[in-house]
């Protein structure tokens, strides 16, 4: 693999990280750019030093436990003392283990995974809260079906 490539791996990742960082941060939660811009970095050089051995089971070795250590952080988002038995971070918390997926698949070169993902990922932190509440409405004022 050519150093340029190593160079463009990388640097795609810790963009695609920082950008869902950004979202995040423009919804005022504490995991922003420099945080989820690390995450995608972090995962897509942990990747890449395992991806040029010619080993394919250590580079799939390596993004299980990335992927499941990744999951132990984001528990860490969810579950906290001061939640009061509430399930809060949920978003935030996939967000960290979808960046940490998008750098690993940037590490081994997915560029169509990535450039599928990522709008896909937008779309849904841009409109999924939005279409859940419209159908919520819809639903809510749906009459009822009559008991057989």
């Amino acid at each position: 693999m050519s150093f340029g490539d190593i160079v463009l791996r990388l640097i795609v990742a810790a963009a695609v990280g920082a950008l869902v960082g950004l979202n995040r941060d423009l919804h005022g939660k504490p995991t922003g750019v420099p945080t989820l811009g690390l995450v995608g970095l972090g995962s897509a050089l942990v990747v890449l030093a395992v991806a040029g051995s010619g080993d394919g089971g250590a580079t799939s070795r390596v993004i299980q436990g990335l992927v499941t250590g990744i999951g132990f952080l984001g528990a860490g988002v969810i579950i906290r003392p001061l939640s009061k038995h509430r399930v809060h971070g949920l978003t935030t918390a996939a967000c960290v283990w979808l960046t940490a997926t998008l750098g690993a698949a940037c590490g081994v070169g997915a560029w169509r995974v990535v450039v599928v993902g990522v709008p896909l990922a937008f779309l849904l932190l841009l409109f999924g809260k939005r279409l859940e509440h419209l159908s919520h409405d819809l639903l809510r004022d749906a009459p009822d079906e009559p008991d057989a």
